[in-house]
């Protein structure tokens, strides 16, 4: 397995870009997709419509993948991150991303909130599923933060050596699954669009649930096959 300083030495110009034409691509078709499934609605939250509100979500979770595939390429091929901001680097970024990472749950419950009662389908059903959904989330995001740690989950792979060379994960959800914040923690949007009962803020959940697939397969698959193959 080759060093962060090796994978470094041997970098090309061509490898920030590698799986990104398809993350764009695919990032169009599925932002085009489910704009056209909203519902226009007359609801509104803080002076915005649930139509504002669902679309501004959707192009955070964008921004968010985006800058997290920029800063993931440039620290991992080119150290670029640290040399911007030395010792701070991992704490800088950590900040960003925690902002992004809280948007998206906040914004679908501003979707939810502008849209409430959109579904037309049986509110036990709504509220049991949600909870459902959002006990199951809350338990790998503890899971995460327990077992995985939050320098983990913020990329720090691409940023410490002593890091990359942590062991694999157990405890919590992830004796159950080993990719539990895109497969099991993302289900909290679904949960909270269900207790909202909002049609709309399912579509962003749906949309932000399919989009983070998208990352890790064009982003973070071909990064981890550099550092751990």
């Amino acid at each position: 397995m080759a060093t962060l300083f090796e994978i470094r030495g041997r970098a090309r110009f061509v490898d920030l870009f590698e799986g990104q034409a398809q993350h764009l691509l695919i990032g169009v078709l599925l932002y085009a997709g489910a704009v056209s499934l909203l519902n226009p609605g007359e609801g509104a939250v803080w002076g915005l419509t649930s139509l504002e509100w669902a679309v501004t979500s959707i192009l955070l979770a964008i921004a968010h993948q985006i800058i997290v595939a920029v800063v993931f390429r440039l620290q991992l091929l080119y150290n670029g991150w640290q040399r911007l901001f030395g010792v701070y680097d991992m704490k800088i970024w950590g900040a960003v991303f925690l902002i992004f990472l809280l948007a998206r749950p906040f914004t679908v419950f501003m979707v939810g909130m502008s849209d409430a009662g959109s579904l037309n389908v049986s509110r036990v059903l709504t509220l049991s599923s949600g909870a459902i959904f959002l006990l199951v989330s809350l338990w790998a995001l503890y899971s995460t933060v327990r077992h995985f740690t939050l320098k983990r989950a913020f990329g720090g792979d691409h940023f410490r050596e002593e890091i990359r060379a942590l062991p694999k994960v157990n405890g919590g959800v992830f004796d159950y699954t080993d990719n539990a914040m895109y497969g099991v923690a993302f289900l909290g949007l679904w949960g909270i669009a269900l207790l909202c009962d909002s049609y709309s803020a399912l579509v962003v959940a749906c949309f932000q649930h399919a989009y983070i697939w998208v990352h890790m397969y064009t982003t973070e698959q071909p990064d981890m096959r550099r550092m751990y193959s």
